[in-house]
C-alpha cells in the first residue's frame, strides 16, 4: 500500500501545550499528514477551537476526551461534539455510556471509539485499580461490549489488536496508540508495537505522538513511519 493511501491511517497526536505549537506541527507536516489527535493537554489550552479550525481546513480530527459520566451527560456532550465536525471521539468503554453515546451520535457521521485499557497500564496496574482481569481479558470483554453497543471502533494497545479484530470483525476501526518505530524509546508506554507490527496485527489506525512531534525534522519522521507502514 502506498504512502498516500496510508495518510488517513496515521494519526499524529498533537500532545503539545499551546495552539501556537500545534499550528507549527501541522504546518511543518504539511500534506504528509491529514489526521490529528487532540487530547487533554491541548484541549484545555485552546485546542477545542483549534479542532474546529483543522476540520474547516479539511483535516481529520480525533478528539481524545475519554468521556465517562451519567448517561444523559455523555449523550449531551456527544451531541455538542458531533456539531464540531471532528471525525473521531473517544469514551471509556462502559456499556451504558457507550449505548447513550451511540444514540446521541446517530446520523452524525461521528465515529465513536471505546477506550479499553490504557497503553500505559499493565496487569499489576489493573490489579491495583481493582480489576479482576488481566489487560487482554479486559480488552476483549470491552471490545465485545462495544460491538454490541454499535460503536464505530475500539482503542487498544497494538498487542491486543489481533484479538480485538477477531471479535469486532473487519468493519470497526481498531485504533492503536503506543506506536513506536523500530529502535525508538518506549517512554511511559508499556504495551507497544512498531507501525508495521500493528498493521499486521489488524490495526486500522495508528496514533503516533512523540516520535513525530519531538523529532528534529517532523515531516521526515512522519514519512519514515508511513514508509514503515507501507511495508506491512
Amino acid at each position: 500500500m502506498s504512502r498516500d493511501m496510508l495518510a488517513d491511517r496515521l494519526i499524529v497526536g498533537l500532545d503539545v501545550g499551546s495552539v501556537e505549537e500545534a499550528r507549527r506541527v501541522v504546518d511543518e507536516l504539511g500534506d504528509a499528514v491529514s489526521f490529528y489527535k487532540i487530547g487533554y493537554q491541548l484541549a484545555f489550552a485552546g485546542g477545542l477551537e483549534f479542532a474546529r479550525v483543522l476540520a474547516a481546513e479539511g483535516k481529520k480530527v480525533f478528539l481524545d476526551m475519554k468521556l465517562l459520566d451519567i448517561d444523559n451527560t455523555v449523550a449531551r456532550g456527544v451531541e455538542s461534539i458531533a456539531r464540531m465536525g471532528v471525525a473521531m471521539l473517544t469514551l471509556h468503554a462502559y456499556p451504558k455510556a457507550m449505548k447513550a453515546a451511540v444514540e446521541a451520535a446517530r446520523g452524525s457521521g461521528l465515529c465513536l471509539l471505546g477506550v479499553t485499557v490504557l497503553t500505559s497500564m499493565d496487569e499489576q496496574d489493573l490489579i491495583e485499580a481493582g480489576y479482576g482481569y488481566d489487560p487482554q481479558a479486559l480488552v476483549t470483554r470491552r471490545a465485545g461490549q462495544a460491538l454490541a453497543a454499535g460503536m464505530g471502533g475500539i482503542v487498544c494497545a497494538a498487542t491486543e489488536a489481533a484479538a480485538v479484530r477477531g471479535i469486532v470483525g473487519p468493519s470497526m476501526a481498531v485504533v492503536t496508540p503506543g506506536i513506536r518505530p523500530a529502535g525508538a524509546e518506549h517512554g511511559d508506554q508499556k504495551r507497544v508495537m512498531t507501525p508495521r507490527e500493528a498493521l499486521a496485527a489488524g490495526a486500522s489506525h495508528l496514533v503516533v505522538a512523540r516520535p513525530i512531534v519531538c523529532a528534529v525534522d517532523r515531516q521526515a519522521a512522519a514519512r519514515s513511519i508511513l514508509d514503515e507502514m507501507a511495508s506491512a
